[in-house]
């Protein structure tokens, strides 16, 4: 299985950096850079657009930067205008129909938050720092990076550190607004990403860094164990700080699976780490129990169970169990403790094999007969 670790402790995230890094994996970074320079025939007010990739040291460490020279004359554009260009560049391109998905879902999250920030529709809604070329060079340069190293066709996962998210005040189209902006709030909320705020003042993620991670959906880890590695990226924005790199670091690799059965274990490379939180309440209500499992369900359990049973007291009791991934189990313990006022919980670190599956949306169409 191949894996993907995103280090983001000292960066952050943002569109161009993580392309930046993810360019250096792949033979021809130029091929890719001339597909991503075509886009101005898609966009109309784009009189220039020119697309390196640069080696600049930082920190006294070689690491890539994209270097963008474009002209437009655009100050906003509409939602359905920056789709137009999506789809043309993923027909022409001849992008498979996984790496569509992933493109339009990632433009589709930064739509999405900006009319919830908003309260308007997507189609309403009036794009301005997201409204620029660069949106879309970030977009489909990562999904065809990822496309070449394997990620829409073969077994792969990716992880990511916990992840800074700066601090201070940044201004926008619509004024000084709180750092994190509320776009890329809205993106990261009910996610297994872990943030943290600071730790310099300034934007350390932004909305389309934020989309790109969120829809490869990330498991959150603090570091990483048993990766065959291959190779080790490093990229960078535009920002500098004085004690901060805002350098993103990529290892990518293999990972070295156990063995579970026998060494031809068709679900060998299936596996992941799950925990079971599992405790006993015999003192509160079914309300209580009732609003805890609503509060579970929106928070990125893989499962909940609660089960009816009888005590060694003849007492009626509840055995809850949570399934969970390792990142999450802090935070649903402590919501176990606050909500159920329990004075115990056991903890079974396991394994579970969980195959490949697809979501497809369907459109039914209903007729009424007379």
């Amino acid at each position: 299985m191949k894996i993907l670790f995103l280090d983001c402790v000292n960066s952050g995230i943002s569109g161009d950096m993580f392309l930046a890094s993810l360019l250096e994996l792949v033979e021809d970074s130029n091929e890719v850079l001339s597909l991503l320079a075509n886009l101005k025939n898609y966009l109309k007010g784009v009189s220039q657009l020119k697309i390196k990739l640069l080696k600049i040291e930082k920190f006294g460490i070689q690491v890539n930067q994209l270097k963008i020279e474009l002209q437009e004359d655009k100050h906003h554009r509409t939602p359905k205008v920056l789709q137009s260009a999506l789809e043309k560049a993923l027909e022409e391109y001849n992008f498979s129909e996984p790496a569509k998905a992933y493109a339009r879902e990632v433009l589709n999250s930064l739509f999405q938050a900006e009319a919830q920030v908003h309260g308007e529709l997507i189609k309403k809604i009036h794009l301005h720092e997201l409204s620029s070329v660069d949106t879309l060079i970030d977009i489909l340069g990562v999904t065809k990076v990822l496309e070449i190293i394997g990620y829409f066709h073969e077994k792969f996962k990716v992880y990511c550190s916990r992840l800074p998210l700066g601090g201070g005040e940044i201004k926008t189209a619509h004024g000084i607004l709180a750092v994190p902006a509320p776009a890329t709030v809205r993106i990261l909320e009910n996610t297994e990403i872990v943030v943290q705020s600071g730790p310099v003042e300034g934007e350390l993620v932004t909305p389309t860094g934020a989309a790109l991670l969120v829809n490869l959906n990330p498991i959150s880890v603090n570091f990483f164990e048993n990766i065959k590695l291959k190779r080790a990226t490093y990229g960078t924005g535009q920002k500098s700080f004085e004690n901060f790199s805002n350098i993103l670091r990529i290892f990518f690799g293999e990972k070295e699976s156990e063995q579970y059965a026998k060494a031809d274990n068709i679900f060998e490379g299936y596996m992941e780490d799950v925990i079971i939180l599992e405790t006993d309440v015999d003192d509160v209500t079914g309300e209580i129990i009732g609003n805890f499992i609503h509060k579970m369900e929106n928070s990125n359990v893989l499962d909940i169970q609660v089960l009816p049973s009888i005590t060694k007291k003849n007492r009626p009791n509840y055995v809850l169990k949570i399934l969970c991934h390792p990142s999450m189990s802090d935070k649903i313990l402590e919501d176990i403790f606050t909500e159920l006022g329990t004075l115990g919980v056991r903890i079974n670190k396991t394994k579970r094999a969980c195959i490949e599956r697809e979501i497809e949306r369907v459109k039914i169409v209903f007729s009424v007969r007379n």
